[in-house]
């Protein structure tokens, strides 16, 4: 019967994370105006499915990197009841943070809940200093070292856009296509028989690139560019995060590895697609105003940080860099949300704590049950 809950839980962990994380890949395509919020979410789900199938063929080297290895003994770690408190923990503290619109970590959530379940298991057993490197130094040095690279990386681009030509311009919406406003009333006049005005919000204005770079029109490229840095982030963070959560169903021993991984990326794709959309807004709309070019800069940001931190061993969530990128190009073009940022921060200081009391009390219920 434990089994099964166990099995039951990974489930509700692995929705939980596609609920939260899945749409952070794309979330500068919608906060752009790049692509549309459906056709967003299609596209995360495709890329984030796709990388947790491929995770199958790095699946065991993945599992043994898992970042809560070496909070608690071994031994521990193997027990039924000690692993169920975990992820139903750590699952029910992601679900939390997505229904409130909270972007946080997963794997935060996961030490959380070994912490907790640790404390009652084993006591002062418990690395801390374990605790330290994958927690605080994350949360700390990967948001500063985004929001630093996110804002030099932004200043440094637009520098070379208008070094090499090109320029922004403002744009109106004229019958169904978008044109440069300087153009408007002529295209207007042209090609409507009748001329209506209204007014829209500033979310509605988009700002598009006129002039080309290396030959190519400058506008279709970074959207293009933008596009397939988006796939990329969803595609990696799928391959990442799918092993991390097959790791806790090796107790279970019900599906080979392969049927796993499968049942679990269905797991994800579905947890994104029906409840993703209040991470989504927060992520997209709420951080900072993007365009077309910030965006992609965001993403690259990102990656580029990401990649470097797992190639020196520094254990950065992605989440967090993600999101610091994102507040960064908002600090230098004037659209932080500073008090956005603050609550997202606090939301990250209360995801250990929160993991780590639901876990402790779900390892004593189910320990005392089990006697």
């Amino acid at each position: 019967m434990l089994l099964l809950f166990l099995f039951l839980a990974v489930l509700l962990l692995t929705y939980s994370n596609g609920a939260n994380d899945n749409f952070k890949g794309v979330a500068t395509l919608w906060g752009s105006g790049t692509l549309a919020y459906r056709p967003a979410l299609i596209l995360a789900t495709i890329a984030t499915f796709a990388g947790s199938v491929c995770s199958y063929f790095f699946a065991e080297e993945l599992i043994k990197n898992f970042s809560g290895k070496g909070l608690v003994p071994d031994d521990i770690i193997q027990s039924v009841d000690f692993t169920l408190s975990v992820a139903l923990a750590a699952g029910v503290t992601v679900l939390l943070a997505t229904r409130y619109g909270f972007p946080i970590s997963t794997t935060h959530g996961l030490v959380g809940a070994l912490v907790g379940a640790g404390l009652v298991a084993v006591g002062t057993a418990v690395n801390f200093a374990k605790l330290g490197a994958s927690f605080f130094l994350p949360l700390i040095l990967g948001p500063v070292l985004a929001v630093g690279l996110g804002s030099l990386v932004y200043v440094l681009f637009r520098q070379g856009r208008r070094a090499a030509g090109i320029t922004e311009e403002s744009c109106v919406c004229v019958g169904d296509i978008w044109v440069p406003a300087a153009a408007a009333p002529a295209v207007a006049f042209t090609a409507l028989p009748t001329l209506h005005a209204g007014t829209g919000t500033q979310a509605e204005c988009q700002n598009l690139y006129q002039g080309k770079f290396i030959g190519l029109n400058f506008q279709p490229l970074i959207n293009n560019l933008h596009y397939g840095s988006a796939a990329a982030m969803s595609f990696a963070r799928g391959l990442n995060d799918t092993p991390k959560l097959v790791g806790l169903l090796l107790l279970c021993k019900f599906f080979a590895m392969p049927v796993n991984v499968l049942i679990l990326a269905v797991a994800m794709a579905i947890g994104g697609l029906l409840n993703a959309r209040k991470v989504a807004n927060t992520m997209s709309k709420k951080i900072s105003k993007l365009n077309h070019g910030q965006g992609f800069t965001a993403n690259l940001v990102t990656s580029l940080l990401v990649i470097a931190a797992s190639k020196f061993g520094l254990p950065v969530s992605t989440t967090h860099v993600s999101v610091g990128s994102i507040y960064g190009i908002g600090l230098v073009n004037g659209t932080a949300n500073s008090r956005e940022i603050a609550k997202i921060g606090l939301s990250w200081l209360l995801t250990l704590p929160v993991a780590a009391l639901l876990s402790a009390g779900f390892y004593y219920a189910f320990h005392t049950l089990g006697r």
